[in-house]
């Protein structure tokens, strides 16, 4: 995960408390700066994020994007030479992969609160991948261990409060990769690129656990990666629960204090026969 070091910047402030001002003092915030993503030298994109595991960051998007399937289509990875500040990116593929470029630079540039500004067709998005047909199931008492594990892992978000988190887990919660960013879909890329990164990849049964709320494009990218379930501590959006039903895929909501709502995929939660009452 990011170090609070890297993920946050210090910041002078004054503060007012119980009616008066207290003197300077220091605080963080979360870091946010532009990332080049360039591919074969080609830019692609440019997003905000919280730099730090920019290398992930790269390959999540581009496994998104459709364009990585398989750790063998990675060649290689690396900082631009030229760049001194550290903020752009080159990633190079193997001969077989063919990259269409008119496709990858809709995404010119990405804020750190939307990844999907400027797609321009949504339905060409949910071309790209097959629905998932694994099957597992994941106990509630399971599931609602999730948010507190990734919480205590939160070091970022500790230190500036400013700063969403993705993790994987296994079905019996076992924490695989966490990560955060001042973006919330960069912070899932991390999540994705490190597990393409280290092979293991489609991710296989595992949980996909997002720190706020979930947009159509989390899910998204959480097919791409070949990622079943997903799970949030906020509300899912419209296109999102209907993304996941038609992806087949396990979409929870509300993951705290308790309590969580299901709203697709109801068979992975639970018993056999706890879903079948579903």
């Amino acid at each position: 995960m990011n170090s609070p070091e890297t993920s946050t910047r210090s910041s002078t402030i004054r503060r007012w408390i119980q009616g008066r001002w207290e003197d300077p003092s220091a605080d963080f915030v979360a870091a946010e700066e532009p990332l080049e993503i360039r591919v074969e030298t080609r830019s692609v994109s440019v997003t905000l994020r919280t730099p730090g595991h920019d290398d992930e960051l790269a390959v999540g998007f581009l496994v998104s994007e459709g364009l990585l399937r398989t750790p063998l289509d990675l060649k290689g990875i690396r900082p631009y030479p030229r760049n001194e500040t550290g903020n752009v990116v080159d990633v190079f593929l193997n001969d077989s992969v063919t990259c269409d470029f008119a496709s990858l630079t809709r995404h010119v540039f990405a804020s750190s609160s939307c990844g999907l500004c400027g797609t321009a067709s949504i339905a060409a998005l949910r071309r790209q991948f097959s629905p998932v047909t694994e099957q597992f199931q994941m106990a509630p008492e399971v599931l609602l261990s999730l948010p507190r594990q990734l919480r205590l892992a939160q070091a970022g978000f500790s230190a500036s409060g400013g700063l969403h988190a993705a993790a994987l887990f296994s079905p019996s919660g076992q924490l695989w990769v966490v990560r955060e960013d001042v973006g919330r879909h960069n912070a899932v890329d991390k999540v994705i690129g490190r597990r393409f990164l280290d092979g293991a990849f489609p991710a296989g049964p595992s949980v996909l656990m997002v720190s706020g709320r979930v947009s159509f494009e989390i899910v998204q990218k959480a097919l791409a990666a070949g990622i079943a379930m997903i799970a949030a501590v906020s509300a899912p959006s419209s296109l999102a629960v209907q993304f996941a039903s038609e992806s087949g895929q396990t979409l929870v909501g509300f993951l705290r204090e308790g309590r969580f709502n299901v709203y697709a995929g109801f068979q992975r939660v639970g018993t056999s026969s706890d879903a079948a009452v579903q």
